[in-house]
């Protein structure tokens, strides 16, 4: 039976209380990869994919979920600022769509207006050459979209 595709919080509702999380940040020619730690509170950059095939690519996804026990995924959908879904949106849950045929894992959608300007703008802030920020920058906007989907999911554990 193929993952549930849902929205974060909904997402958030199948999986175990404690695990990582893998966050993705698709690009047509890379995925940026991030992992949690087990009790979701700190996004670490994993690796960039450097897209080929997309069996090849999802193999790969899997393998990093399985070697850090995963329980879940955050996808960064990429909404439009007017709120509407364009081709890249669309691209996204097609992904999503065939990542879960292939894993149980549920995966969360997460939007991730602005995550890779914001990420520039801190690379650019820490005077990291332009080279090394097309190096890092999906990696790096990876991390920024699971850390969003950490903060938001530990306050909703706050809230009353």
């Amino acid at each position: 039976m193929p993952a549930p595709i849902l929205p974060l919080i909904d997402a958030a509702a199948r999986w175990p209380e404690r695990g990582a999380l893998i966050g993705l940040d698709l690009g047509t020619k890379t995925i940026g990869v991030a992992a949690s730690d087990p009790d979701r509170r700190i996004a670490a950059g994993v690796t960039t994919i450097h897209r080929k095939a997309f069996k090849t690519d999802a193999a790969r996804l899997l393998a990093i979920a399985a070697e850090r026990n995963a329980i879940g995924f955050v996808l960064g959908l990429p909404i439009n600022m007017d709120g509407s879904e364009g081709p890249r949106a669309q691209s996204t849950r097609a992904f999503a769509r065939n990542l879960a045929g292939l894993t149980d894992l549920a995966i969360g959608l997460w939007d991730e207006r602005l995550s890779t300007a914001a990420v520039e703008r801190e690379l650019i802030g820490m005077d990291v050459s332009r080279a090394r920020r097309a190096e890092v920058i999906d990696e790096h906007a990876a991390m920024f979209i699971l850390q969003g989907a950490l903060d938001r999911l530990a306050r909703r554990r706050q809230e009353p």
